[in-house]
Order: structure tokens, then C-alpha cells, then sequence
């Protein structure tokens, strides 16, 4: 309200006057009218109840003492009724006690003038009550704001988990087999993102019938963007095209043969250093076995060192370590070689393996690993890779990993009769 008394922008307009006495109604409704506001009277509870059901008062002015319903009542019952915005309700009363005051509180009532009421106190308590009403109705409309944004916020959320969903199958998708007899060796391949989608990717490649490819990587970071570079880094290592695999080239004679796997991982350092415009960088560790003699040579480019167990269940971490790939350019990568007996396996991991935590941050780490392989050494193939994501979530008491959890196993019985061609 203004100083001249209009109130034009005020937030309160209309007043509902509720008092037994003709002469009292008048009297306010002669100041209220003069000040610019709508002003309807009542001159019992039950005659403004159904005024208030049909055009909500901003203020209410209320007689205590009425016949029938009182002022009390009254009250509680405006309270009751559904409203869009906050009324303000004035008792009027010739009571000045401490627990009449308390009472009318209690009952919902905002404030009170003692009668008869002076219209500058009248003025002054309207005027506080148009400071509150105001303050309540701007919360609201920011209310609104907020509750248009965060739905539209929803609505976006929505479209992106939708997308990422789809994302999630076709990362899936990338891992093409699951499971893979060679005849000479059975590889299983285990990815399971920490969320929709993630930066670890396993696979699998023929090289001639007596060679295979394997590999594991590990983007850095999480989401999208890592998911993204394993996309890319999956079509370099491609078991669907090989002429597109840079592990691949042919000889004079058109036959495939493998590079060496320090030269292709050099390649993969030069790629991402030269070619992709990423702060991402990744580890990797890549293997070509020969199925006749069990024979593997491996470059384990930062990743962690895999796990060989042999027939009778003894386990052991093998590998030189290295450098992950897209860090330095120039960099070079040192070979390892093992020899599988028949009935030995290998497992290559991430570090989503060694390193799920426990609630108090405990880590899994590599003896742990050892000790689980050990537990499932009679288990073979994908039920040992359903059972280790089982152990983890024992021992992470969890489901829900905080990193990628990815896995190669690769188990050598020998011999080439079997080969899946």
C-alpha cells in the first residue's frame, strides 16, 4: 500500500469484514473503501464462509464475540479451506489476556486489533500484513520457477538417460562374443560398467588358425567421453574387419599375420598422441597366443598385471608393467612372454578388479585376487566370470561398483582338434 492509501499493486485487495454489528461493518468499511480496497461484509461466520467460497479475501476481519459460530471458529474452519495463496486474518477483540492471545493463535488467526479499532493502528496492522502476504506470494511465484525448472530439468534428464541406455547396449554391442572356443583355448570376456556406459573395453580377434589376439583397455575417467574413446579404440582392434585392424597386416601372399604387440601398442601411443584431439589416455594390455604351443607374448602398456594359474590352482602376477598409451610420444613398450601348459589359465583385468572397495575403503588388491581365483579354480569359462562379479559384490557388500569391472579369461587345454573356425 501506498502512502496516499491506494493500493493498486497491493497484495491484498479484497477484505471480508465478518461482525455481528451493522454499525462496527460500517464504520471499517468506510476507512477500507477510502484506502482503494474491495470490501465485503458478513455479519455472521456461517454468511462468510460461503463469501469465502466464492471469491477468496486477501485479509479477513473478524469479530471475536459472534452469536452462533465465533471468531475462534471461524478461524480454524478459513483455515481449512483449499486456497491458492495465504489469507490474512485480523481477530477483532475487546479481550487483552495473555491466553486469549494465545488462543487465537493457536487457532490460526495472524494478529488482533482491541476494539474499537483506531484507524491508524488499522493502517499500521494492514500494512504488515500486506509485508508478509507480499514476501508469501513472491515465494510462491519463485516456487513456481523452480518447480517449472526442475521439470523441465526432469524432462531433460529423462532424454538423457533415455540416450544413455541406448548408448549402454551399443558399448555392449561392441563386445561382439561373450565366449570363444579356439580348439586350442576358450577366451571369455566379462564388461560391466560402473554406470550407463564406461571406459573399459575386452576383446577378441582370429589371427590365422593357430593365432588369436586378445586385448583389454581402460580409458581414463568415466561416462560418456570415455565411452566414446573405447568406441573408437574398438574399431582398431576390429575382430569384424580385420583388414582395419592396425594388429593385422598381410603378407605377400595376401595371408593375415600378426605385428608384434610392442608395435602396435607404439602405433595405438602415436595414433592418440597425433591424430585424436582427447586429455583422455588409456591403458592396455595386448596378447597374441599361439594355440599349438600355448605360447604368449604380451605388452602390458600400464594396465594391471594379469593373473596365470596354472593346473594344480597356484597363482602368480606376471608382467613387466610399461607406460600407458597416449601419455608420451616416442614411447616404447617392452614385450613379456609365458608358456601355458594345458590346464593353465590367465586372467587380465582392470583395475575395477583389484581395487572394489569396501564400505571403509578397504580394496580387494592383488592377493585378494589370488585368493578368490583360488576359491573358483574348478570353475571354467563365463560361470566364472558371473561368479567373480558375485565375490566382488560379497565383498564390496554392494552391487553397485564404483569403477569399470572388466575381465579376460583365457583357458589353454591344447591341441587344435575343437577349433571354432
Amino acid at each position: 500500500m501506498t502512502l496516499d492509501g491506494a493500493a493498486p499493486l497491493s497484495a491484498i485487495r479484497n477484505v471480508l469484514i465478518v461482525d455481528d454489528s451493522r454499525l462496527q461493518r460500517r464504520i471499517l468499511a468506510a476507512s477500507l473503501a477510502r484506502w482503494g480496497y474491495v470490501v465485503t461484509e458478513a455479519d455472521n461466520a456461517l454468511d462468510a464462509l460461503e463469501k469465502c467460497a466464492i471469491q477468496q479475501p486477501d485479509l479477513v476481519l473478524s469479530d471475536w464475540m459472534m452469536p452462533g459460530m465465533d471468531g475462534l471458529e471461524f478461524c480454524q474452519t478459513f483455515r481449512q479451506m483449499p486456497r491458492e495463496s495465504y489469507g490474512y486474518f485480523i481477530l477483532l477483540t475487546s479481550k487483552t489476556e495473555k491466553e486469549a492471545v494465545a488462543r487465537g493463535l493457536d487457532c490460526g488467526a495472524d494478529d488482533f486489533l482491541t476494539k474499537p479499532v483506531n484507524a491508524a493502528e488499522l493502517r499500521a496492522r494492514i500494512n504488515a500484513g500486506e509485508r508478509i502476504l507480499r514476501m508469501e506470494r513472491e515465494l510462491t511465484e519463485k516456487n513456481k520457477l523452480v518447480s517449472h525448472t526442475l521439470s523441465q530439468l526432469q524432462s531433460m534428464y529423462d532424454a538423457l538417460d533415455s540416450d544413455l541406455v541406448e548408448a549402454r547396449k551399443l558399448q555392449q554391442s561392441l563386445v561382439r562374443e561373450r565366449y570363444r572356443d579356439f580348439g586350442g583355448a576358450q577366451v571369455s570376456l566379462m564388461l560391466r560398467p560402473s554406470g550407463h556406459v564406461g571406459g573399459d573395453l575386452v576383446g577378441m580377434y582370429p589371427i590365422t588358425d593357430e593365432q588369436i589376439g586378445i586385448f583389454a583397455i581402460d580409458v581414463s575417467g568415466h561416462g560418456v567421453s570415455s565411452a566414446l574413446m573405447t568406441a573408437r579404440l574398438a574399431g582398431y582392434l576390429s575382430s569384424a574387419a580385420p583388414d582395419q585392424n592396425i594388429g593385422l597386416v598381410r603378407d605377400a601372399e595376401g595371408r593375415v599375420t600378426a605385428l608384434p604387440p610392442s608395435e602396435v601398442v607404439e602405433r595405438l601411443n602415436t595414433i592418440v598422441l597425433e591424430e585424436m584431439e582427447t586429455e583422455h589416455y588409456f591403458t592396455l594390455m595386448l596378447a597374441i597366443m599361439d594355440l599349438p604351443t600355448g605360447a604368449v607374448t604380451m605388452v602390458q602398456a600400464g594396465h594391471p598385471y594379469p593373473v596365470m594359474q596354472q593346473a594344480d590352482g597356484v597363482c602368480r602376477m606376471i608382467g613387466n608393467g610399461g607406460l600407458p598409451v597416449g601419455l608420451l610420444p616416442g614411447a616404447t613398450f617392452e614385450e613379456t612372454q609365458i608358456v601355458l601348459a594345458p590346464g593353465d589359465r590367465l586372467l587380465i583385468h582392470s583395475d575395477g578388479v583389484t581395487e572394489c572397495p569396501t564400505e571403509d575403503n578397504s580394496l580387494l588388491s592383488e592377493e585378494g585376487l589370488i585368493t578368490l581365483m583360488s576359491d573358483l579354480k574348478n570353475i571354467r569359462g563365463q560361470a566364472f566370470m558371473e561368479a567373480l562379479i558375485w565375490r566382488l559384490a560379497d565383498f564390496a557388500e554392494t552391487e553397485e561398483f564404483p569403477d569399470d569391472v572388466s575381465a579376460v579369461l583365457v583357458e589353454y587345454t591344447g591341441g587344435l582338434d575343437t577349433a571354432v573356425q
